[in-house]
Formats: C-alpha cells, structure tokens, sequence
C-alpha cells in the first residue's frame, strides 16, 4: 500500500461509521465503472473507427451546442 493510501486510511478512520459507509459505496462504484469502460475497450475502439469512416464518407452532421 502507497503512502499516500495510507494517509487517507488513516482520516476515514476517523470520519463518523456514516461517511465511511458513503465513501466506501463511492469507491465500490467506481471500481464497478472501471470494471466496465474496460471490458468494453475492443467495442469501443470499433465503434470509433466506424464512426470515423462515416465521418469520412460524409454521413454525418454537425452537432450545433450552442
């Protein structure tokens, strides 16, 4: 474990059992997110390049954002 990991270990352990059960479920969600966007790195990537030959074809439109 890192230094830095350790220090703030050392503060939730001193945050009231609440906010240690709310930060713990924030981590557990972002693993959970992580987990995920890496499973999908090959879909992605095809997703992309078939958007850019779209692109390139001239099959798509300009997002208008403003």
């Amino acid at each position: 474990m890192t230094t830095a990991l350790k220090k703030v270990i050392a503060k939730l352990d001193k945050m009231p059992t609440a906010e240690q059960n709310a930060i713990a479920l924030l981590l557990n969600e972002e693993f959970a997110w992580k987990k995920s966007f890496d499973s999908t790195q090959d879909e992605l990537q095809f997703l992309a390049a078939e958007a850019l030959v779209e692109y390139k074809k001239g099959k798509t439109t300009p997002l208008n954002l403003k």
